[in-house]
């Protein structure tokens, strides 16, 4: 007895008993497409392998003890063993940081209607604020430090003068983290946050030093997508006609004014750290914050928001720019239109060699 290799039989066979009708088989080849096993010749197809070894051939003919041939495999050449692939990420050409002093474009900002009802319903009321104990310089007992970070309320006895113990940084909240800009003790506890001890030590302050200049602070936060960096900042009762929002290509000015304390701002003016795209900068006036999107001009994820700066200097307005640009592109004029010929010679006078020929004459 002898084995038969047609694909699909697996039988043995005597070789005198062999018809043209005693094996059936597949005569096409086997084929694994999409989790499917079928056969070319009958189209008949499973996703279970054990379904697919019992299906049954569709060609009679005789057995063959006959290995079919395998398929042939591509030649691997010296050469190719010896190749070294390198894959290199692609060199991205950064854009060059515009200037500082760009001149600042207002963005129109969209405002909620319920901001818009608070707003215009509102009454303005004159603020309690007594301004003869700040004139006169009498401070109320019970009147708190002044100073962040400290608790400590003026009672008119010599505890008064103690030492403060304060954080003379501000506040930031940032990704569910609370700290001081101060000393970075981050903590995600708002309670651990507040019992927070100061870092620096001084006299306690009664009044605001900017008190005149009526100055509120809000909080405010960021976080950025693949392609936006949004800011957001967290206020309430700002007149949405009177703020301002403007910005250029690495800057941000944002300007809230809050009609029920009397006209007071809030003021924050940023040197971003990466270029944004001006002309799709977007800005949303909201009852409890305004957000602005500001769009990446490259991309890449920003490591802050800003550049920590005291001061930055004041934005140039559209037509001094254009005076600028007017003034640097005349002191790079080009020298091709300069032409040597035009050059008169000048006259030296007598040269040494001249004298040295002359000297015997001269004796």
């Amino acid at each position: 007895m002898e084995q038969c290799y047609n694909r699909g039989c697996g039988q043995t066979f005597d070789p005198e008993k062999n018809t043209d009708e005693s094996c059936c088989h597949h005569p096409g080849a086997p084929y694994f497409h999409d989790a499917y096993k079928g056969w070319s010749c009958c189209k008949k197809k499973s996703v279970d392998f054990t379904e697919f070894l019992s299906i049954k051939g569709c060609t009679l003919s005789k057995h063959s003890n006959i290995k079919p041939p395998e398929p042939e495999k591509p030649e691997k050449r010296e050469s190719d063993k010896n190749e070294v692939v390198v894959v290199r990420s692609p060199i991205k050409a950064t854009m060059q940081r515009p200037p500082i002093e760009t001149p600042m474009t207002v963005i129109r900002p969209t405002i909620a209607q319920a901001l818009k009802d608070a707003i215009d319903s509102l009454k303005l009321k004159a603020s309690g604020i007594s301004e003869e104990n700040f004139e006169s310089g009498a401070i109320p007992i019970g009147t708190s430090c002044k100073n962040k970070g400290c608790t400590y309320s003026y009672t008119g006895t010599a505890t008064d003068n103690e030492e403060c113990v304060y954080h003379p940084g501000a506040p930031i909240f940032h990704e569910g983290m609370k700290y001081w800009s101060c000393c970075q003790r981050k903590t995600s506890d708002f309670a651990v946050f507040i019992a927070q001890k100061g870092c620096a030590c001084g006299e306690h302050m009664w009044f605001k030093e900017d008190q005149d200049r009526k100055v509120v602070i809000c909080r405010y936060d960021w976080h950025q997508t693949p392609s936006n960096v949004i800011v957001s900042i967290y206020a309430k009762k700002y007149h949405y006609l009177l703020s301002k929002i403007e910005v250029n290509p690495i800057r941000l000015h944002v300007n809230l004014v809050f009609p029920e304390q009397e006209d007071s701002q809030f003021d924050l003016e940023l040197e971003l750290r990466g270029i944004i795209d001006v002309n799709k900068t977007t800005a949303h006036m909201f009852g409890t914050k305004v957000e602005i999107t500001m769009p990446k001009a490259e991309p890449g994820s920003w490591p802050k928001l800003d550049f920590p700066r005291t001061k930055l200097p004041p934005a140039l307005k559209s037509n001094e720019a254009n005076v600028t640009a007017a003034n640097q592109s005349k002191g790079s004029e080009s020298d091709d239109g300069f032409n040597l010929d035009d050059i008169e010679t000048v006259n030296t006078g007598i040269r040494l060699t001249e004298i040295s020929d002359n000297k015997n004459d001269l004796d």
